[in-house]
């Protein structure tokens, strides 16, 4: 079975979902929808993408373009079996009737509330959760950051609860209209931050407070996080879990000289395709262990961490991969997750 999926919107998560369905060997790209005709509807069309647009009414501007529209969304709606919604957050519950309306299965990004889906989502969590359902919400990059990190000791040594101070950067790269430009802005002054709400639409049951600030940079976020165990654990002990790990990578500032986002993203420049880290990065000095209490640092790009979590949501509501071990495999290996950087 070939599933058939349409993307709607081509930004930082939307552009990513797409070129990586086309890596896959169980999916095919049907087409993106794109509301305005600028660099990035020419790069879908020179990657042979087929470009849709919300109505009738933006067609036009992208026909005197020379970009040739296939369609509106409805019509691409009559011709898959999945929608990956990549608007702005909120947009999407706006979206939601006509997904149902055509009688398609979909996939939210974490800027939705969860009540826009079946089921909140996180691979190394609770992949098997989302089988046959309609619909899915890949949670937000510092979730499944947060997700990652705790299921892993989780199955490991049992995780009783969590604390977390997240550093977040302003805005992506490509953004020109948002800052802070030099502030640290609390991010809310009053605790707890939401992102210990949304790790509990996942794991509903975990003692976990988080806190927030926003800083001037677009590189990557940073977390501070405290994990309560259940038995005592060694930092060996701890950094062998994590290195065992899928979609995790651990960097020594040691070995490589790496101390900040900046050399991170560097690193992967080199390497890697638009840059992206979509493991999540713990620092390995950082790592502390006190008794059954852990301690460290880890690092998330926002623009790709989430992108391995869509495509195995994929397989998850087309029933293409039965097991998070089975769906793991093919999307790493068709994305190159876990490949190094030096």
């Amino acid at each position: 079975m070939v599933l058939r999926v349409g993307v709607n919107g081509f930004g930082t998560i939307g552009k990513r979902v797409a070129y990586a369905i086309q890596l896959q060997d169980d999916m095919d790209l049907v087409g993106v929808v794109k509301r305005t005709p600028d660099y990035a509807a020419l790069q879908a069309r020179r990657a042979g993408i087929p470009i849709y647009t919300p109505s009738e009414r933006e067609a036009e501007a992208f026909e005197q373009r020379g970009i040739h529209v296939r369609g509106t969304i409805e019509d691409l709606l009559d011709s898959i079996d999945v929608i990956v919604d990549a608007t702005p957050g909120g947009t999407g519950a706006k979206y939601k009737p006509l997904y149902e309306k055509h009688g398609v299965k979909q996939i939210f990004q974490g800027g939705e509330k969860p009540d826009v889906a079946d089921v909140s989502f996180s691979t190394l969590c609770n992949y098997e959760e989302a089988l046959g359902k309609r619909s899915v919400r890949v949670v937000s990059c510092n979730t499944t950051g947060l997700l990652r990190l705790i299921c892993t000791l989780d199955k490991a040594f049992g995780v009783s609860a969590a604390r977390a101070v997240i550093i977040r950067r302003a805005a992506d790269p490509k953004e020109i209209k948002r800052g802070p430009i030099n502030a640290i802005v609390l991010n809310p002054p009053k605790l707890p931050s939401h992102h210990g709400e949304d790790v509990r639409t996942v794991l509903p049951k975990l003692d976990i407070v988080t806190a927030a600030v926003v800083v001037p940079t677009t590189l990557m976020h940073v977390h501070n996080v405290t994990l309560r165990l259940s038995s005592p654990v060694t930092r060996r002990d701890v950094i062998a879990a994590l290195e065992e790990a899928p979609r995790i990578m651990v960097v020594s500032s040691e070995e490589t000289g790496i101390k900040s986002t900046a050399e991170l993203m560097e690193a992967a420049r080199e390497l890697r395709k638009r840059s992206d880290i979509p493991e999540l990065v713990v620092f390995e000095e950082s790592v502390t262990a006190r008794g059954n209490e852990v301690i460290l640092f880890q690092a998330v790009h926002q623009e790709s961490i989430v992108i391995p979590e869509n495509i195995d949501a994929l397989r998850a509501l087309g029933g293409l991969a039965q097991t998070a071990k089975e769906t793991i495999a093919l999307t790493d290996e068709s994305l190159g997750v876990g490949q190094p950087l030096w």
